[in-house]
């Protein structure tokens, strides 16, 4: 069995940010970054987003990303939270690509959507860039459920409502993606 993708701080988030807008495409470089960190997408996911599942009847930014069963891994669609942070990136990159009214958010050089492979590939390159080992398309999402589930006592929420904004199909799933950690775990201890 592999080891899982890695989860990233803060910090290097941050830093992955910083390098993309530094790139060729960097308003699509960042959304791509954000649907991964921020909205939890996969790679076939972020390949497949359309601007009708990220747009209202209006042709404004909705405040969901309706992810369609057509790109959902096990074809069920969701509907996810849009974040502050990916909203204006959304909203940037909209507004530089004459705000289409179809077709790919994340387009490749030639306007068409890009493969699930060649976002697998394009993160893979990045975090090369980085020095950033073990990290692969999968840990913005892993971070993002990770994060989700460190911060889910503050909401009143539970693991199924992260279960949910995923699209896993059962519990257990969900929770094989989440980091322990260890400093938590000692304040936990301390608490008994």
């Amino acid at each position: 069995m592999s080891n899982p993708a890695r989860v990233l701080a803060e910090g290097d988030v941050r830093r992955v940010l910083r390098h993309v807008a530094l790139l060729r495409h960097a308003d699509r470089n960042r959304v791509s970054v954000l649907l991964s960190f921020k909205a939890g997408l996969r790679a076939c996911e972020i390949a497949g987003l359309t601007w009708e599942m990220v747009l209202r009847p209006d042709q404004r930014l909705d405040d969901l990303l309706h992810v369609s069963g057509s790109i959902a891994k096990n074809g069920e669609p969701r509907r996810v939270p849009v974040h502050p942070e990916l909203k204006a990136g959304l909203r940037t990159l909209h507004r530089k690509s004459e705000n289409p009214r179809e077709g790919p958010v994340i387009a490749s050089e030639r306007g068409g959507h890009m493969t699930a492979g060649s976002i697998v590939n394009w993160f893979a390159g990045v975090y090369a860039e980085l020095d950033m080992a073990g990290c692969s398309s999968h840990s913005g999402r892993r971070t993002f459920i990770t994060r989700s589930a460190r911060v889910l006592s503050k909401t009143g929420g539970s693991l199924r409502d992260i279960q949910e904004l995923v699209g896993h199909r059962d519990l257990s799933t969900t929770q094989r993606y989440i980091e322990g950690n260890r400093d938590a775990q000692r304040k936990l201890i301390r608490l008994i």
